[in-house]
């Protein structure tokens, strides 16, 4: 038996908290609304999640890895369920390259942070959306660019 691993979604936008956006020189533009400006709590914070979330990402992947290889369960002899088996290794392996997606996002936005561009949207240069750096934690891009 083939064991699937579902990945849950990112936590509710209300258990964490993320930075408000700012201009490229730190500033918050006139006029935003937002509270705050990026603080080092907060992405201190993110960093935190992003990293909780990488490593539940790679153990995951790491399972369905292992699923894949038939290491824990090796192939049936019976040729109906090899099939199924073989069905179910799509489905594994779509959720081995979603979460390798998703990892990888997670280590440019790391990097981003890093460099002091988290909220800096890559494709123009203006600040990311609060909201959506709260449902997509790891995004580079504004949802015009994204678009």
């Amino acid at each position: 038996m083939v064991t699937l691993h579902v990945l849950p979604a990112w936590p509710a936008p209300a258990d964490i908290t993320y930075p408000t956006p700012r201009t490229a020189r730190g500033m918050m533009k006139a006029g935003n609304p937002t509270e705050e400006v990026t603080s080092m709590a907060n992405l201190a914070a993110i960093r935190e999640q992003l990293l909780k979330r990488q490593a539940e990402l790679r153990q995951r992947t790491e399972r369905a890895n292992a699923d894949l290889r038939h290491q824990r369960d090796p192939l049936a002899a019976d040729f109906a369920d090899q099939a199924v088996q073989r069905s179910n290794d799509d489905v594994l392996a779509a959720i081995s390259d979603s979460a390798q997606g998703e990892l990888n996002q997670i280590s440019v936005a790391l990097r981003r942070i890093d460099a002091g561009h988290y909220t800096t949207c890559a494709g123009c240069g203006e600040d990311i959306e609060p909201g959506r750096l709260k449902t997509v934690p790891y995004t580079d891009r504004c949802a015009r660019c994204a678009a």
